[in-house]
């Protein structure tokens, strides 16, 4: 009999579909077609393997309404964000690789007598295991470099939005890919540790906790096989008081409440400058009480619901964790009251946009990842103090620095230890440019050239002359 689990609205509680959990026989299955579909694209031209990913990029862009639609069934954000972002972006990294996919290239190297050059060959089988926030989106970032690059992937989407995955392989073979060349898994845990231990899978790229990501290298250990990981964060954004206040509130405010705060870049550990802590806090304040929270299927909607019921109940556990603690809440800690009109909603995961002050650094929401729109502000005096504070933390994901002075901020930023850093900005992420962390955010990239880098073995040749 076949085993399933039930997929659940974030934003009405109500089931959506039951989703069979792909079988130990069936992933065998998949490995092997695998196999086959791996001899056949490995030997594709970068320009011919261009062309099939360009071609799903433009399906992807002729069906975005119904891909953001599908997406914010899954995961509770408002369809503004999905129109917007994910399926825009998503269609974005696959016409980038598409563009890259004909560049790749090893070097020649002359020696006496002799000369040697490289080659950047495919890793093989490749197992992608995505993160529910940005679920289609990170099908995408990870698909992407992997096949641009002649591999093969079995993906695995988060048991929590498993739908949107299954439509990007259907788009991929309507572009013309050969079967076995991007296939999805079903499934949890379990499922994922079957495709770590694999021997037959040769990388893993991981979007995930921390926790998650230590798994994932015992397992991988096994065998030895390449891992990249993109974990959690708990990032600083510093704002000196040079800046516009209005506009250094809302670059908080994107930094922390955006997809209902389940960002791993997220700043969620805002360094103020105490000459201008209160003014920012009372122009945060009057721009956070603007945010509507509601349906995700309204366009003036900028806050939707968190992803289950109990990620509702962690993030509201840290809330009061902070209170507990002595940090002051100054707005939010709790769950919208419904009119009778949208009481469809009061089963839906729903949470204010919460901020605390008079944190330090010592503090659970200070140093614990929440992964929910909770917001910590800290104070300081000078730039030493908080490069220190900044660093004082087991995550290097991101970081932010605001200021109208760029040689500061250029210098706080050699000092910060973040694998991805914005200056006057915040949560930009263009496919162009590189994403990953240092520290116990992982390592390996996401986009850019670098993550070419990540999906390719180079092999060096010698030739003798004479």
């Amino acid at each position: 009999m076949q085993k399933t689990f039930s997929n659940y609205s974030p934003s009405t509680g109500k089931k959506i579909c039951d989703v069979e959990i792909t079988q130990n026989y069936e992933i065998e299955s998949a490995i092997q077609k695998a196999k086959i579909g791996f001899k056949i694209w490995k030997n594709r031209s970068g320009f011919e393997r261009a062309k099939i990913l360009s071609k799903a990029a433009q399906i992807i862009r002729s069906r975005y309404h119904e891909l953001a639609q599908l997406e914010v069934i899954d995961t509770g954000k408002p369809i503004k964000e999905a129109l917007e972002t994910d399926i825009p972006s998503s269609a974005d990294v696959l016409e980038y690789y598409a563009g890259v996919a004909p560049t790749i290239r090893g070097d020649y190297i002359q020696l006496e007598k002799s000369f040697a050059y490289t080659r950047r060959e495919p890793i093989g089988i490749c197992a992608g295991i995505g993160a529910w926030n940005y679920p289609f989106q990170i099908a995408c970032w990870k698909s992407a470099p992997a096949l641009a690059s002649g591999n093969v992937m079995l993906f695995k989407p988060s048991e929590l939005t498993p739908m949107s995955a299954s439509r990007l392989a259907e788009i991929y073979l309507e572009a013309g890919i050969p079967e076995g060349v991007f296939q999805v898994i079903q499934g949890g845990k379990e499922v994922g540790e079957y495709l770590s231990l694999h021997p037959e899978i040769n990388k893993i790229s991981l979007t995930g906790s921390y926790a998650t990501g230590k798994k994932i290298m015992e397992n991988a250990a096994h065998n030895l096989k390449q891992v990249s990981l993109e974990l959690g964060g708990k990032s600083p954004l510093i704002i000196f008081d040079d800046y516009d206040i209005e506009k250094a509130a809302d670059i908080a405010i994107l930094a922390n409440f955006y997809t209902q705060g389940e960002v791993c870049s997220n700043g969620t550990r805002v360094f103020v400058h105490h000459k201008i802590k209160n003014k920012f806090i009372e122009c945060l304040l009057n721009k956070v009480s603007k945010i509507k929270i509601g349906d995700p299927f309204d366009h003036s909607t900028q806050m939707g619901s968190l992803i289950s019921r109990d990620h509702l109940h962690k993030v509201m556990s840290y809330i009061e964790k902070g209170i507990q603690e002595g940090a002051k809440l100054i707005y939010g800690g709790k769950q919208p009251e419904w009119s009778p009109s949208e009481s469809h909603f009061s089963n839906g995961n729903f949470i204010q946009p919460t901020i605390f002050t008079d944190c330090h650094d010592e503090m659970t929401i200070v140093k614990e990842e929440i992964f929910g729109p909770v917001m910590s502000i800290l104070d300081f005096k000078d730039e030493r103090e908080v490069i220190e504070r900044a660093n004082h933390t087991k995550y290097g994901l991101g970081a932010g620095v605001i200021t109208n002075d760029l040689t500061r901020a250029h210098r706080i930023i050699e000092n910060l230890q973040a694998g991805m850093c914005w200056i006057n900005n915040y949560n930009i992420s263009p496919v162009e440019i590189p994403f990953g962390g240092f520290k116990a955010s992982g390592f390996g990239k996401e986009n850019g050239l670098a993550a070419i880098e990540n999906y390719t073995q180079l092999k060096t040749v010698y030739v003798q002359m004479e």
